[in-house]
Formats: C-alpha cells, structure tokens, sequence
C-alpha cells in the first residue's frame, strides 16, 4: 500500500507540471462537446508488477448525461489470484461468467475507449495498470489525455487556515460529500458510475467559482 500512495505521488508531481506548458488547442472547446469515458479497475491487488485485473468497468459521459447504456465491462480471466482481496471487490476466482483473455478485453476496450478523454479517481492507478496489461500482450499503451476525481475536487475547495485539508481524497469522501449512493461500492461499474457523478458535481463547482468567461475543457486541465 505505501509503495502504491509513492507511486501516485510522484505521477501527481507530474501532472502538476502541466499548467507550465503550452495550451493544447485541443482543448480549447466546451466540456459538454466532450466524450469522457469514466473507468475503474478491480484488480488483485496494488502492485504493478505482480498484481493483475480482474475487471474493466467503464460508462461514457456527454453533454452532462451519463449514458448507462453504452457502458462496459469485462471480467478478465487471470491465473493470478489473490484470495485476500476478494472481501473487496467480491470476484470469486471461479466465478461462474464469460471471463475472456486478457488479450481480448484490451483489445475491446480500447475500441469502446477511441480518442476519449478518461476519467478516473486516482487516475495513475488505473492507467498503469492497464498500461502494464497493455505492454504484456504487446499492444500500444494509452495516449489518451486523463483527469482525476481526486485532484480535481481539491480545487472545488476553498481556501482557508481555518479548514484541514487531506492529501488526498477517497472516491467515499466524494460520495459522501455529494451524497451519492455507494450501494455498488468496489465494483468497477459501480465505482465509475459514482466517480461520473462525482465529476458533474466538481464540474458545477468550478463553472461557479470561475463566475466570468466561458467554461472550457482547458478549465479542467489548467489552473
């Protein structure tokens, strides 16, 4: 777990760096023109190089709507397994389903996936994984721009000596924040579904706090 939160660190050091580049004109177009794709992953464990995915849950998010209809998911067959971490995300190793390669679900995500942007709470962690994935079945890793749940409700808050501010949030912090359902809690699907709502929430937040100007895709990704 702590060579995890080390890992996530010194990435998040990295995408700081981000505001000191140029803008990208990509991004110079409404939030609601975007195709986001929300995902989490259900995997054995946090380490990447041992640990594997069990599951890909993922839903699409435009124009303010989460379309529940084209979501996916995939549980992934693995030999690895880690009985330790079932109380958690609650995949049976012989769960009885269609549990493809792994090779197979890539390679089906990455069609649902196309040039969207991703979404995620504790981005790096589902990224890398999927990067790992990805590089050991010889399959180009993701170029997609990502954005984080985590850091971008961070900047939702206002700034004062008076409050106590955490290093990070968890995706429960959010839900309780938003008062969101946690009834799927640690499942792929449920968790992209809550980090979907949770983003809409954060994206509200910073079109009130920037108040003038036009809300843009930049406005997520630089401050």
């Amino acid at each position: 777990m702590k060579n995890y939160f080390k890992q996530w660190k010194t990435s998040l050091f990295d995408f700081l760096n981000i505001s000191k580049k140029p803008i990208d004109e990509a991004l110079l177009v409404s939030v609601e023109s975007t195709r986001f794709v929300v995902l989490d992953t259900e995997t054995t464990g946090f380490d990447y190089d041992n640990d594997r995915m069990l599951c890909i849950g993922a839903i699409t998010l435009q124009n303010g709507v989460i379309d529940i209809s084209e979501g996916f998911e995939m549980y992934i067959h693995q030999e690895h397994y880690d009985k330790s971490s079932v109380q958690i995300h609650g995949i049976l190793r012989d769960l009885i389903m269609s549990k493809p390669s792994e090779l197979e679900v890539l390679q089906e995500f990455l069609a649902f996936l196309g040039d969207s942007i991703i979404i995620a709470h504790h981005t790096i962690f589902d990224i890398t994984m999927i990067n790992r994935a990805l590089e050991r079945n010889g399959l180009p890793l993701l170029t997609n721009k990502t954005l984080d749940t985590s850091f971008l409700y961070k900047k939702t808050l206002i700034k004062s000596n008076l409050l106590v501010y955490k290093d990070h949030y968890t995706l429960d912090d959010l839900a309780d924040k938003f008062d969101i359902s946690k009834k799927d809690r640690h499942t792929a699907m449920g968790d992209a579904y809550i980090t979907a709502i949770a983003f809409l929430k954060i994206v509200k937040k910073l079109k009130e706090k920037k108040r003038k100007g036009e809300f843009l895709l930049k406005d997520l990704f630089y401050y």
